[in-house]
């Protein structure tokens, strides 16, 4: 599951306004801001697929929590 906070830090990274990442996922900006926006990302599964969906498709890398670490987000290479 991603986080509220790795969806903000990964449109940030690839510095995508919050309607075009509504744009990219498919979804209406008044979403993509409630997800933002959330402590705990909660809605329907299709809407958080896609906007995962999305970043990823535009070159995002979720990173897991493990050890210790928060979760997080990097640009993938290639």
């Amino acid at each position: 599951m991603i986080t509220a906070g790795q969806v903000k830090a990964a449109r940030a990274l690839l510095g995508l306004s919050q309607g075009e990442l509504a744009e990219l996922a498919n979804l209406g900006i008044a979403t993509v801001k409630r997800v933002e926006v959330a402590s705990e990302l909660r809605g329907a599964a299709t809407t958080i697929w896609k906007i995962r969906a999305a970043l990823e498709s535009a070159g995002i890398e979720f990173i897991a929590a493990e050890a210790g670490r928060g979760p997080g987000v990097r640009l993938r290479q290639g």
